[in-house]
Protein backbone atom coordinates (compact mmCIF):
# COMPACT_ATOMS: atom_id res chain seq x y z
CA UNK A 1 0.00 0.00 0.00
CA UNK A 2 1.02 3.41 -0.90
CA UNK A 3 0.35 6.60 1.52
CA UNK A 4 0.80 10.32 0.53
CA UNK A 5 0.06 13.48 1.91
CA UNK A 6 0.66 16.83 0.44
CA UNK A 7 0.33 20.41 3.04
CA UNK A 8 2.01 23.52 3.32
CA UNK A 9 4.04 22.30 -0.03
CA UNK A 10 5.55 19.89 1.69
CA UNK A 11 5.46 16.28 -0.02
CA UNK A 12 6.02 12.84 2.15
CA UNK A 13 5.63 9.39 0.72
CA UNK A 14 5.96 5.91 1.94
CA UNK A 15 6.30 2.72 0.12
CA UNK A 16 6.78 -0.95 -0.15
CA UNK A 17 9.63 -2.08 -1.73
CA UNK A 18 9.56 -2.82 -5.70
CA UNK A 19 7.10 -0.01 -5.86
CA UNK A 20 7.31 2.36 -8.65
CA UNK A 21 6.09 6.11 -8.67
CA UNK A 22 3.19 6.77 -10.89
CA UNK A 23 3.11 9.69 -12.97
CA UNK A 24 1.17 12.32 -10.91
CA UNK A 25 3.66 11.79 -8.04
CA UNK A 26 6.13 12.74 -10.54
CA UNK A 27 4.71 15.58 -11.42
CA UNK A 28 3.69 16.85 -8.07
CA UNK A 29 7.92 15.86 -6.86
CA UNK A 30 8.28 18.27 -9.45
CA UNK A 31 6.03 21.32 -8.53
CA UNK A 32 7.74 20.86 -4.92
CA UNK A 33 10.86 21.33 -6.48
CA UNK A 34 10.13 24.20 -8.43
CA UNK A 35 8.59 25.66 -5.15
CA UNK A 36 12.42 26.14 -4.12
CA UNK A 37 13.28 27.92 -6.95
CA UNK A 38 14.18 31.93 -7.14
CA UNK A 39 13.07 33.49 -10.08
CA UNK A 40 13.85 37.08 -11.27
CA UNK A 41 13.33 37.68 -14.62
CA UNK A 42 16.01 35.73 -16.34
CA UNK A 43 17.93 35.07 -12.89
CA UNK A 44 17.50 31.61 -11.76
CA UNK A 45 18.56 30.60 -8.18
CA UNK A 46 18.72 27.12 -6.67
CA UNK A 47 20.51 27.29 -3.89
CA UNK A 48 21.01 25.52 -0.57
CA UNK A 49 19.95 21.59 -1.37
CA UNK A 50 22.03 19.28 -1.02
CA UNK A 51 21.54 18.27 -4.81
CA UNK A 52 24.78 16.14 -6.79
CA UNK A 53 23.67 16.90 -10.25
CA UNK A 54 21.78 19.92 -11.38
CA UNK A 55 17.57 18.80 -11.09
CA UNK A 56 16.27 17.74 -14.62
CA UNK A 57 13.46 20.19 -13.56
CA UNK A 58 15.24 23.10 -13.96
CA UNK A 59 16.76 22.79 -17.28
CA UNK A 60 13.30 21.61 -18.81
CA UNK A 61 11.65 24.81 -17.09
CA UNK A 62 13.87 27.44 -17.27
CA UNK A 63 16.82 26.34 -20.03
CA UNK A 64 15.75 28.37 -22.54
CA UNK A 65 15.57 31.52 -21.58
CA UNK A 66 17.82 31.64 -18.18
CA UNK A 67 20.82 34.40 -18.81
CA UNK A 68 22.22 33.74 -15.14
CA UNK A 69 21.78 30.37 -13.00
CA UNK A 70 22.98 29.98 -9.13
CA UNK A 71 23.37 26.90 -7.89
CA UNK A 72 25.80 27.86 -4.90
CA UNK A 73 25.51 25.93 -1.52
CA UNK A 74 24.92 22.59 -3.28
CA UNK A 75 26.96 19.26 -3.14
CA UNK A 76 27.12 18.72 -7.38
CA UNK A 77 30.27 16.98 -8.43
CA UNK A 78 28.72 17.21 -11.98
CA UNK A 79 27.24 20.24 -14.75
CA UNK A 80 26.19 17.88 -17.30
CA UNK A 81 22.60 18.99 -17.06
CA UNK A 82 24.05 22.44 -18.34
CA UNK A 83 23.48 21.60 -21.58
CA UNK A 84 19.89 22.83 -21.98
CA UNK A 85 20.75 26.32 -20.86
CA UNK A 86 22.06 27.21 -24.65
CA UNK A 87 22.07 31.01 -23.35
CA UNK A 88 23.31 31.26 -20.44
CA UNK A 89 25.73 34.27 -19.66
CA UNK A 90 26.31 33.90 -15.61
CA UNK A 91 27.01 31.01 -13.94
CA UNK A 92 27.72 30.57 -10.10
CA UNK A 93 28.83 26.96 -8.69
CA UNK A 94 30.46 28.42 -5.17
CA UNK A 95 30.66 26.29 -2.15
CA UNK A 96 29.86 22.66 -3.97
CA UNK A 97 31.93 19.52 -4.88
CA UNK A 98 33.73 19.94 -8.46
CA UNK A 99 36.85 18.36 -8.74
CA UNK A 100 39.03 18.45 -11.53
CA UNK A 101 36.66 15.97 -13.61
CA UNK A 102 34.38 18.79 -14.19
CA UNK A 103 33.18 19.45 -17.60
CA UNK A 104 31.35 22.29 -19.58
CA UNK A 105 29.55 22.16 -22.40
CA UNK A 106 30.30 24.48 -25.21
CA UNK A 107 28.75 27.89 -23.60
CA UNK A 108 29.52 30.86 -25.97
CA UNK A 109 27.58 33.26 -24.12
CA UNK A 110 29.13 32.82 -20.69
CA UNK A 111 30.79 35.65 -19.78
CA UNK A 112 30.83 35.30 -16.08
CA UNK A 113 31.82 32.18 -13.92
CA UNK A 114 32.65 31.75 -10.09
CA UNK A 115 33.70 28.51 -9.09
CA UNK A 116 34.86 29.58 -5.60
CA UNK A 117 35.45 26.53 -2.77
CA UNK A 118 35.30 23.08 -4.80
CA UNK A 119 37.99 21.11 -5.21
CA UNK A 120 39.58 21.92 -8.03
CA UNK A 121 42.99 21.53 -7.87
CA UNK A 122 44.75 20.89 -12.17
CA UNK A 123 44.42 24.44 -12.78
CA UNK A 124 46.38 24.22 -16.67
CA UNK A 125 43.58 21.55 -17.29
CA UNK A 126 40.81 23.81 -15.90
CA UNK A 127 41.90 26.26 -17.59
CA UNK A 128 42.68 24.75 -20.97
CA UNK A 129 38.80 23.44 -20.61
CA UNK A 130 37.45 26.80 -19.90
CA UNK A 131 39.58 28.42 -23.10
CA UNK A 132 37.79 26.01 -25.38
CA UNK A 133 33.87 25.73 -24.25
CA UNK A 134 33.87 29.46 -22.94
CA UNK A 135 35.47 31.64 -25.76
CA UNK A 136 33.59 34.77 -24.17
CA UNK A 137 34.49 34.36 -20.65
CA UNK A 138 35.52 37.74 -19.09
CA UNK A 139 35.30 37.14 -15.51
CA UNK A 140 36.43 34.60 -13.26
CA UNK A 141 36.97 33.65 -9.72
CA UNK A 142 38.55 30.58 -8.18
CA UNK A 143 38.72 31.58 -4.74
CA UNK A 144 39.15 28.43 -2.04
CA UNK A 145 40.06 26.35 -4.28
CA UNK A 146 43.74 24.55 -3.88
CA UNK A 147 44.41 25.55 -7.75
CA UNK A 148 44.21 29.17 -6.36
CA UNK A 149 47.25 29.78 -4.07
CA UNK A 150 45.51 32.71 -2.17
CA UNK A 151 47.16 33.35 0.84
CA UNK A 152 43.39 33.59 3.20
CA UNK A 153 42.90 30.44 2.64
CA UNK A 154 46.13 28.99 1.95
CA UNK A 155 48.69 30.09 4.46
CA UNK A 156 51.97 28.15 3.19
CA UNK A 157 51.41 30.58 0.34
CA UNK A 158 52.30 34.43 -0.41
CA UNK A 159 51.69 37.36 -2.66
CA UNK A 160 54.61 36.45 -5.02
CA UNK A 161 52.53 32.74 -5.57
CA UNK A 162 49.24 34.40 -6.14
CA UNK A 163 50.76 36.84 -8.69
CA UNK A 164 52.38 33.77 -10.80
CA UNK A 165 49.09 32.17 -10.60
CA UNK A 166 47.15 35.52 -12.38
CA UNK A 167 49.92 35.52 -15.15
CA UNK A 168 49.13 32.10 -15.78
CA UNK A 169 45.78 32.13 -15.96
CA UNK A 170 45.61 34.94 -18.05
CA UNK A 171 48.33 33.59 -20.13
CA UNK A 172 45.97 30.81 -20.61
CA UNK A 173 43.03 32.90 -20.65
CA UNK A 174 44.04 36.42 -21.89
CA UNK A 175 40.76 37.77 -22.46
CA UNK A 176 39.81 37.89 -18.63
CA UNK A 177 39.02 40.80 -17.40
CA UNK A 178 38.89 40.27 -13.83
CA UNK A 179 40.12 37.73 -12.13
CA UNK A 180 39.36 36.61 -8.70
CA UNK A 181 38.74 39.60 -6.80
CA UNK A 182 40.68 42.24 -8.96
CA UNK A 183 40.21 43.85 -11.86
CA UNK A 184 42.79 42.63 -14.79
CA UNK A 185 45.60 45.22 -14.97
CA UNK A 186 47.65 46.26 -18.25
CA UNK A 187 50.86 45.57 -16.94
CA UNK A 188 49.68 41.93 -15.95
CA UNK A 189 48.27 41.32 -19.40
CA UNK A 190 52.19 42.45 -20.53
CA UNK A 191 53.83 40.33 -18.14
CA UNK A 192 51.52 37.04 -19.06
CA UNK A 193 52.03 37.93 -22.85
CA UNK A 194 55.97 37.82 -22.05
CA UNK A 195 56.81 35.06 -19.05
CA UNK A 196 52.94 33.59 -18.38
CA UNK A 197 53.70 30.20 -19.83
CA UNK A 198 56.62 29.80 -17.08
CA UNK A 199 54.48 31.40 -14.37
CA UNK A 200 52.52 28.00 -13.32
CA UNK A 201 52.72 27.18 -9.84
CA UNK A 202 54.16 23.78 -8.90
CA UNK A 203 54.46 22.11 -5.31
CA UNK A 204 56.67 20.09 -4.55
CA UNK A 205 56.22 16.49 -3.77
CA UNK A 206 57.82 15.02 -1.08
CA UNK A 207 60.21 12.77 -1.54
CA UNK A 208 59.36 9.02 -0.52
CA UNK A 209 61.87 6.53 0.67
CA UNK A 210 61.91 3.22 -1.48
CA UNK A 211 63.38 0.85 0.93
CA UNK A 212 61.74 0.75 4.45
CA UNK A 213 63.15 -0.92 7.12
CA UNK A 214 61.96 -3.99 8.50
CA UNK A 215 62.85 -3.73 12.35
CA UNK A 216 64.51 -1.03 14.61
CA UNK A 217 67.78 -2.78 14.24
CA UNK A 218 67.81 -1.93 10.76
CA UNK A 219 68.03 2.19 11.39
CA UNK A 220 71.64 3.14 11.32
CA UNK A 221 72.55 6.60 11.49
CA UNK A 222 75.31 7.51 8.80
CA UNK A 223 79.11 7.70 9.31
CA UNK A 224 81.94 7.79 7.57
CA UNK A 225 83.74 4.91 9.46
CA UNK A 226 84.42 1.60 7.21
CA UNK A 227 81.36 -0.72 7.53
CA UNK A 228 84.02 -3.34 10.13
CA UNK A 229 84.55 -0.24 12.67
CA UNK A 230 81.18 0.73 13.19
CA UNK A 231 79.73 -1.29 15.79
CA UNK A 232 79.72 0.53 18.86
CA UNK A 233 80.84 -3.05 20.99
CA UNK A 234 83.27 -4.26 18.84
CA UNK A 235 86.13 -2.02 18.45
CA UNK A 236 88.78 -2.80 15.90
CA UNK A 237 91.38 -0.57 14.33
CA UNK A 238 92.06 -0.61 11.12
CA UNK A 239 94.99 0.07 8.67
CA UNK A 240 94.84 0.88 5.19
CA UNK A 241 97.05 2.09 2.67
CA UNK A 242 96.30 6.21 2.15
CA UNK A 243 96.13 7.17 -1.65
CA UNK A 244 97.10 10.94 -0.82
CA UNK A 245 100.34 12.28 0.92
CA UNK A 246 100.04 15.12 2.66
CA UNK A 247 103.30 17.20 2.89
CA UNK A 248 101.82 20.18 5.13
CA UNK A 249 104.49 23.17 3.09
CA UNK A 250 101.74 25.79 3.24
CA UNK A 251 100.03 24.91 6.50
CA UNK A 252 101.17 27.16 9.94
CA UNK A 253 100.29 24.31 12.06
CA UNK A 254 103.15 22.42 11.38
CA UNK A 255 105.70 24.82 12.70
CA UNK A 256 107.73 24.31 15.83
CA UNK A 257 106.38 25.92 18.82
CA UNK A 258 108.86 26.75 21.84
CA UNK A 259 107.50 26.29 25.66
CA UNK A 260 108.26 30.23 25.80
CA UNK A 261 105.65 30.84 23.00
CA UNK A 262 103.42 28.96 24.49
Amino acid sequence: MRKKSIGNGNLSTNSQPGCHRRPQDTEVIMAHGESLVAMNGTQISYIGHDCEDIPDFLGDRYGQFARRLDLSFNQLRSLTGLKVFTGLEELVVDNNLLGNDLQLPRLSALHTLTLNKNQLTDIEALLEHLADVTPALEYLSLLGNEACPNQLVSPDKDEDDYQRYRYFVLHKLPHLKFLDTRKVAETEVMEAKARGAFMKVVKPKSDTVSAEPTSEGDITPYTPLPRGSRDANNHKGLFAKCRYVYYGKHSEGNRFIRNDQL
